[in-house]
């Protein structure tokens, strides 16, 4: 089988590399990739957001399937493009996606289907948001906007200004929802879906903030997996995920694909928190070096409606994955600073033992390693608990360094401290 990854971000070369362990690939292709794809599959030079250039790079390299894990070229129709022209791809079509990019359709659904969430509030412009926020003073609330949000870029604050600043600089793009906050851990379920069931992919939880207290940004570390005790994983199978599964298929929204769903543990139990109809990054950095299944007998499973049946082989160790970013991230990332040179067996991820790597933000010119983004490598250590897996991660990371590069120095420490 010949594969088509589309991106370029650290999420999308984590994806490749699962590919590239695959026993039943005899072509791998990425678009338009990154440094570290490009040891790993053959990077094609293409728009993967433009359906007419991946159809026709599908046409010119003899593409059985196009895989699409990021957000992108999902909103542009990429799915629907190629499936109309016999191409198979992995990925939700356009009925799918206002279940992420409009968040107020997904919390009639939620309502519907009688699903847990927090209270929101949908406002379309300022002055109603600044009396309701006036009315509720001192109250803690979630802003993000309503529609899709790169990055998923919120602000969670009890401080009236911070709020109102951040809801000001979304309404030129839209309306904005405003949620309660919500107390308790973060988990991020990854679900691949068929016609007839589904496979939970390991749980993480991922750290979104740029340090404790700190600015919202596209996640800076995640943990995988969450040991969750029984009987919560029972009641978020039985309030969020079947209510949830079967709300799409009545609603004729089912597809083949992956649905990331966000909660948080409370002490009342799961709450939704929003759903994904993608990977998350850095969650998908975290549980990709555990899954031992072939990608592919995943996909052949979901082809043939039988991913219900299909025993998950997983690593019974554990991940800390570690998010390398530039100065000025998230506002203003400062962009091409040299990296120090990488030894080759770690950019390969073929050294046995050692961290991974999974490159974003980074770029190759005349030979060097420069910036070219907020987040720029994802290093994911591996090891037998949570605590040896952010020791070895955390070791990993000096081989990543340039000019006012930082990362978060607690990545898993609440799940091993007392």
């Amino acid at each position: 089988m010949r594969i088509l990854v589309l991106g370029s971000g650290a999420k999308d070369h984590a994806i490749a590399w699962w590919f590239s362990q695959s026993r039943l690939i005899d072509g791998l292709f990425v678009a338009p990739g990154n440094v570290g794809t490009e040891s790993i599959a053959t990077n094609l030079s293409i728009n993967p957001s433009s359906p007419q250039e991946v159809y026709q790079a599908c046409l010119e390299n003899i593409i059985d399937y196009v895989f699409i894990g990021t957000e992108a070229p999902l909103f542009t129709g990429v799915i629907d493009y190629l499936n109309e022209r016999g191409i198979d791809t992995f990925g939700a079509p356009s009925r799918a996606l206002k279940l992420e990019g409009d968040r107020n359709f997904s919390r009639t659904f939620t309502d519907r289907h009688n699903i847990p969430t927090p209270t929101h509030h949908v406002f379309e412009a300022e002055e109603p948001l600044a009396a309701y926020l006036k009315r509720h003073t001192g109250e803690r609330f979630v802003v993000k906007s309503n529609t899709i949000a790169p990055s998923r870029v919120m602000i969670d604050s009890s401080d009236y200004d911070a709020l109102m600043n951040f809801a000001k600089s979304l309404f030129p793009t839209g309306s904005i929802m405003l949620k309660e906050h919500l107390g308790g851990l973060p988990v991020t379920i990854t679900l691949l879906l068929d016609n007839n069931g589904y496979l939970m992919l390991p749980p993480s939880s991922d750290y979104m903030k740029a340090g404790e207290g700190g600015l919202p940004t596209g996640g800076m570390g995640s943990i995988c997996p969450v040991p969750l005790q029984e009987e919560v994983l029972k009641s978020l199978v039985e309030t969020i995920i079947e209510p949830t599964l079967y709300g799409l298929k009545v609603e004729r929204m089912a597809y083949k694909g992956v649905l990331t769903i966000s909660v948080i543990i409370t002490k009342k139990g799961p709450i939704l928190v929003d759903y994904h109809v993608r990977f998350n990054d850095p969650a998908a950095q975290a549980f990709v070096p555990l899954v031992r299944t072939d990608i592919i007998d995943i996909l052949n499973a979901m082809k043939n409606d039988t991913l219900s049946d299909l025993k998950l082989e997983v690593s019974t160790k554990s991940s800390v994955a570690l998010v390398v970013a530039s100065a000025g991230y998230p506002e203003k990332p400062v962009v091409g600073k040299e990296l120090e040179p990488i030894p080759a067996a770690l950019m390969l991820n073929a050294f046995q033992g050692a961290p991974f790597y999974f490159f974003g933000g980074v770029n190759a010119m005349n030979g060097k390693l420069l910036t070219t983004g907020g987040r720029c490598v994802t290093v994911v250590g591996i090891g037998k608990n949570i605590m040896d897996a952010n020791k070895n991660a955390y070791k990993g990371v000096k081989f990543i360094s340039f000019p006012g590069s930082w990362y978060r120095a607690d990545i898993g420490d609440s799940f091993f401290e007392n």
